[in-house]
């Protein structure tokens, strides 16, 4: 292909592709300001007159605050540990895969992407309500435990990356294998740190199902759990949901167009040699 000739058949597919992903947030967007007899006209048309009396009346049906800072709460402490926690198992085995304990190790946890949450489902609700852990401090754990394996996958791939000479020198100097990751390694992991917590955090945030059968009481829900109550059993108020789904939408894609450099530089070099 020569230089500067637009190769039509790839731009095509990707202007179509954009089509898709952009159509349901216009449909989000325009809906969420216009009233029911309005959308029931037309669901495509722009509003006749913008308002956000969606908006405030969602607020009130869904005790939007409350949830917001239960969203907010979870996401947050699920990221810290999930980066401190993850990145710490990663270096042991990215460091021990010669020996076949880690490896297996390795393997194993990276298996472990392969299975559907549906089929333990019911084990880990029997085991977490056993333990008194039906609350958000369970539910953060099992978030950290569950992103084990893709982040592991992550991290192992990037630290294969990182020189070994530049912790042996610094157990030369005297550093101990924990200083030498504090120190060093951690400090170097940056990029995939950032990749690992925007990717945890738009998981923990958006997540319907692990929520909904973790969390038992109402004051504990996340926002994906209090937007159901614009579904009942006959019907849906689309206005009020559309009103609500934007306004939980909008942190994480702000936070997603501000650091998406971080998630495909990450993602591209943690994979160079997984």
């Amino acid at each position: 292909m020569k230089i500067g000739k637009t190769n039509w058949p790839v731009t095509l597919l990707l202007m179509a592709g954009t089509i898709l992903i952009l159509f349901p947030l216009y449909i989000t967007v325009v809906n969420a300001f216009k009233t029911p007899a309005e959308t029931a006209e037309s669901i495509l048309a722009l509003p006749i007159e913008w308002t956000f009396n969606n908006f405030t009346t969602a607020i009130e049906m869904t005790n939007f605050y409350n949830a917001f800072g239960n969203s907010f709460y979870i996401t947050i402490v699920t990221v810290v540990f999930t980066v401190l926690t993850n990145s710490l198992v990663a270096y042991a085995i990215a460091r021990n895969m010669h020996k076949k304990a880690y490896k297996f190790l390795f393997y194993y946890l990276v298996s472990a992407m392969f299975v559907p949450f549906p089929i333990i489902m019911l084990p880990i609700v029997n085991q977490m309500s056993s333990i008194g852990l039906m609350n958000q401090n369970g539910l953060i754990l099992l978030y950290i435990v569950y992103g084990l394996s893709f982040n592991v996958f992550l991290y192992v791939g990037y630290i294969k990356t990182i020189p070994k000479e530049l912790e042996e020198a610094a157990i030369v100097d005297g550093c101990t294998r924990w200083g030498v990751f504090w120190r060093i390694i951690f400090p170097m992991l940056s990029p995939i740190n950032a990749t690992v917590g925007i990717l945890t955090a738009l998981w923990a945030w958006n997540d319907f199902l692990l929520p909904l059968v973790i969390l038992s009481d109402r004051g504990d829900h996340t926002l994906p759990l209090v937007q159901y109550v614009f579904q009942s059993q006959f019907a849906t108020n689309y206005n009020l949901a559309f009103s609500s789904y934007l306004m939980a939408l909008l942190p994480m894609l702000v936070l997603y167009l501000f650091l998406q450099k971080w998630i495909i530089s990450g993602v591209t070099q943690g994979a160079i040699k997984s």
